[in-house]
């Protein structure tokens, strides 16, 4: 009898135990489920606000070469994606930019992507944008005097004027003490804040020779407004450089270096050259440098008429504006590599810095043909 009641006890105890046990797994199970279920559902509502959301993005001007392949590819990274892509050029109109903003805010935008044409207009827009909750990115160009901008992409634009000074110190032997050489300064759009990195960041290498007088300006013309290129238009550049050369250089004074801050105003430049018979043993082009190399400069740098173009890969440019707007849109980490440098007279913006490269004839099959930039026939004459 005891026996029996001892094995009574045991069996009941095994069933007690294995129900116990079951309902931990099944606890546990269902804890699990719900958990990954509610990750699921996190990823899902994330996933939903981005897809095909609507994705403003406002270009200067489809005048210049850039600006065309700075919209197209972004345009083709955010569609890639999934997104609605609203790409409008301005066409320099700093009202019509302004329209097409308030209309992207108006179709429900979640993102603007906005190269500005004047840094310092579009304050009352932006403020819109921002009560509406839609994030905003400056795009190579820096919004200026405005808290309602959230993250700025683009390039080093300080080292862009950096290597042209120290393309043209290396070219002529500055630090070796050769000289003196007689150079030009341009500059470009007043309106564009990048114009003044540009600029700073040439004299930043050049200053020291201009100083010594390694470099002597016969012109005289240094002030950045007084060498800006409005708009950056290449026949403003050439007007400018016909008049230098009139002043200055009709009387056989050698011209050694222009110092051009972007292909407009390097092309520009070379149209006034070509005029006056430049190209021979006998008066053999300047060092001239650019910024971009659009299609018709990597033609004259090939040909011996331009010196180099500082390169800025808009595709590397594109692709971090795109990370941005993922990153926003589905609630991740924004990459930026600067929090110090990009002061916008209001604000330090948030900024990704890519990195430029000089191209000249030496290395363009590499860092545009090899890449897959450009094709042999874009650039064949």
């Amino acid at each position: 009898m005891k026996k029996i009641l001892m094995l009574t006890l045991i069996v009941a105890l095994m069933v007690t135990m294995l129900f116990i046990g079951t309902s931990c797994k099944e606890e546990k199970a269902t804890t699990e489920e719900v958990t990954e279920e509610e990750v699921t559902e996190e990823e899902v509502a994330e996933e939903t606000t981005a897809a095909g959301a609507l994705i403003g993005v406002t270009m200067p001007t489809k005048s210049l070469q850039r600006w065309n392949q700075d919209g197209a590819n972004i345009k083709a990274q955010l569609e890639a994606k999934g997104y609605t892509v609203d790409l409008q050029y301005a066409e320099d109109s700093v009202a019509t930019q302004v329209s097409q903003l308030e209309n992207q805010i108006t179709m429900g935008a979640k993102v603007l992507i906005i190269a500005s044409i004047d840094g310092s207009a579009l304050g009352e827009v932006l403020k819109s944008a921002k009560e509406a909750g839609i994030a905003t990115i400056c795009y190579d160009r820096l919004i200026k005097e405005t808290a309602d901008i959230d993250y700025n992409v683009t390039f080093d634009n300080f080292q862009v004027g950096v290597l042209q000074g120290e393309y043209i110190e290396t070219a002529l032997g500055l630090k070796e003490g050769n000289g003196p050489f007689n150079m030009e300064i341009f500059a470009g759009s007043p309106d564009d804040n990048n114009a003044t990195l540009f600029y700073n960041g040439e004299l930043s290498v050049l200053q020291q020779y201009i100083d010594s007088g390694m470099l002597v300006i016969p012109s005289g013309q240094t002030d950045f407004l007084t060498v800006a290129t409005p708009g950056w238009k290449a026949e403003t550049a050439q007007a400018r450089m016909d008049n230098l050369i009139t002043a200055n250089y009709a009387d056989g004074t050698v011209l050694d270096v222009i110092c051009c801050p972007n292909d407009s105003t390097a092309i520009g430049s070379i149209a006034a050259l070509d005029n006056v018979g430049y190209g021979t043993a006998d008066k053999p082009y300047p060092i001239i440098t650019g910024q971009d190399a659009d299609i018709p400069n990597t033609i004259a740098m090939i040909d011996g008429k331009q010196s180099m173009s500082v390169f800025k890969d808009t595709r590397i440019l594109a692709e971090q504006a795109v990370a941005m707007v993922d990153a926003i849109l589905k609630g991740g980490e924004v990459p930026v590599n600067n929090t110090t440098d990009y002061d916008n007279g209001v604000k330090i913006v948030p900024s990704f810095l890519c990195t430029p490269i000089v191209v000249t004839k030496d290395n363009y099959e590499e860092a545009l043909i090899d890449s897959g930039y450009y094709t042999v026939d874009q650039i064949t004459k």
